[in-house]
């Protein structure tokens, strides 16, 4: 049974720790959810229209692969650090820099998707009298959206990840509760905020997976169809 003196025992598993500090807990997660969304969602912004330019115009493609790699090469503490002159200490800089970070995993994920899109396909859409607006958006996009879902999903956990740096100025979320935990050798605030951060990631992972097979009905009839011949021949 646990004891109701875990607080001062500084025990790592402590309900009187989740009793007396949820809103602190409910604020920093708030805050967590809201800069991983901010940035991949700026993020997402970025890269689409950068993807569809490397697509198009091929020469542009590998500087942008380079440099979005290079941005993901930088430690994260020093991009803080080259961030915090240009934007001040705030929650700019932190998404920001996750901005940066993604750009290399959705740049990449969106750019493969779009060159699957089978030549024949885009060959049809055109023979239609479909304009290449049209064409990105009702045939090359949606049949990319496999490859663009899996680099959100990517992208997301290692933000959720990566977010927590942000402690280190305040504003990191959860971060903000590792950081002053670990200062303080308080066990149950650090284990607790870890927890709560490995239970976002999974939960996002599974939810952009729900959304995914949403987007893409198409990919579970194949599927479907897959397997009947092997249950008929089971029979």
């Amino acid at each position: 049974m646990m004891s109701k003196g875990c607080l001062a025992a500084n025990d790592w598993i402590c309900g009187e720790y989740l009793r007396t500090r949820g809103q602190e807990l409910t604020d920093a997660t708030i805050q967590h959810v809201g800069i991983t969304a901010a940035a991949v969602g700026i993020g997402l912004l970025v890269a689409l229209p950068l993807a569809v330019a490397a697509r198009r115009w091929r020469p542009v493609a590998p500087p942008l692969l380079a440099l979005t790699t290079i941005l993901y090469t930088v430690p994260s503490l020093a991009m803080l650090a080259l961030l915090v002159p240009i934007l001040g200490i705030s929650v700019s800089v932190v998404i920001t820099a996750l901005v940066l970070y993604s750009l290399t995993i959705l740049l990449r994920n969106i750019l493969a998707g779009l060159e699957g899109v089978p030549e024949e396909v885009r060959e049809a859409a055109r023979g239609m009298g479909y304009g290449p607006l049209r064409l990105l958006l009702t045939v090359e996009l949606p049949l990319a959206v496999p490859a663009l879902m899996a680099g959100v999903r990517i992208a997301t956990v290692s933000t959720i990840a990566m977010t927590t740096v942000g402690g280190i100025i305040d504003f990191g979320g959860l971060g903000n509760l590792l950081f002053s935990g670990l200062d303080s050798v308080f066990k149950a605030q650090v284990l607790t905020a870890s927890v709560l951060c490995v239970a976002l990631a999974v939960l996002a992972d599974v939810l952009l997976l729900g959304v995914q097979r949403l987007l893409t009905p198409w990919t579970r009839a194949r599927a479907a169809t897959a397997v009947a011949p092997h249950r008929t021949r089971a029979a």
